[in-house]
């Protein structure tokens, strides 16, 4: 399949073509109720909600205005679905992801080792990889690095394979209310899970790019790629890693009611069937991808798979069912 990639995005959500873009995930395996013990979950309770930002950073992403919704009760995963976590699935049910069915999937180029064999680069942005062979269960297509990022969050997965996943854990995706409000940890109209400070190279509290992106990663977090799924200090829910690590994929289109009135026929179309994540990644940086933001959003098709995107389930209370 061709690589080519999300126009400004680049940085965000490279993805591998988009002719599966909405592939069926029903389950072609018997469900079974995952283990709740694997849960660490927080209960967000029924609230009023904010959506968006009135002080967007990059305004052809829709981030605002603020709008207002209701979410009702619901749990939360404290942490991204970790590949410890993932790996029980599929041992479960045999599943197989987009990135394994297809035969490849994108690595950030300081994630290949030295003496990795030359491999297709992206022409607008080189620093993203095609690597054969990499999936879930092996970063880079050459070893099983299961054991080494057990409690990182699992990467190389797809909008479908997160799907499939939540219909197996028993949850869903979280739409992107429900992620907002969480992410916001009872604190309101702020940009950051923390507040409103800015991360920079001495302020750490998320795993973001620190340095000359993308050449020279300073890592003054600690971590040059992604982090365990535990890292840094929770919000006020108790979440963690709610912006940086990786991209987390949301239950939402990426184009939303603001677009709809203003957008141009031709963005319409080439985002109509565009799944959108929430979050940044550790590839984001303030000079080039400033969306580690609340509010901040990207679109990929719902089969591509990389090494900065991820998910976390969502799952709804008894009363509201």
């Amino acid at each position: 399949m061709e690589a080519n990639l999300n126009g400004d995005r680049s940085c965000c959500a490279v993805r591998q073509g988009g002719e599966t873009a909405i592939r069926k995930t029903a389950c072609s395996f018997p469900l079974a109720a995952e283990d709740r013990s694997e849960r660490m979950v927080a209960q967000i309770q029924a609230s009023k909600a904010m959506l968006g930002t009135d002080f967007p950073a990059i305004r052809s992403d829709f981030e605002g205005p603020i709008r207002f919704g209701k979410v009702q009760s619901f749990e939360i995963d404290r942490v991204a679905v970790t590949t410890q976590r993932f790996a029980h699935f599929i041992e479960a049910t045999g599943y197989q992801t987009d990135a394994e069915r297809i035969g490849w999937s994108f690595v950030f180029h300081h994630q290949l080792p030295d003496d990795f064999p030359p491999t297709q680069a992206v022409a607008q942005t080189p620093w993203w990889r095609v690597a054969e062979g990499a999936c879930w269960r092996s970063l880079c297509g050459r070893e099983d690095t299961r054991s080494a990022l057990a409690h990182h969050p699992v990467v190389h997965v797809s909008r479908n394979d997160a799907i499939a996943f939540a219909q197996w854990a028993g949850g869903r995706l979280p739409t992107e209310l429900e992620w907002e409000h969480a992410a916001r940890g009872g604190l309101g109209d702020v940009r950051y899970p923390w507040g409103d400070q800015d991360p920079d190279d001495a302020f750490t509290p998320c795993n973001i790019w620190q340095g000359d992106f993308p050449n020279a990663n300073l890592a003054s977090d600690g971590f040059e790629a992604t982090a365990p799924s535990d890292s840094f200090q929770a919000n006020g829910y108790g979440l963690k890693n709610m912006v940086g690590n990786v991209w987390e994929w949301t239950a939402d289109s990426f184009v939303n009611e603001p677009m709809r009135h203003s957008s141009s026929k031709v963005a319409m179309s080439s985002l109509k069937d565009m799944a959108l994540l929430k979050g940044g990644s550790f590839l984001c940086h303030q000079s080039y991808c400033f969306r580690y933001r609340i509010a901040a959003r990207t679109a990929n098709t719902a089969d591509s798979a990389s090494t900065h995107m991820g998910f976390r389930l969502v799952y709804d209370n008894s009363e509201n069912c």
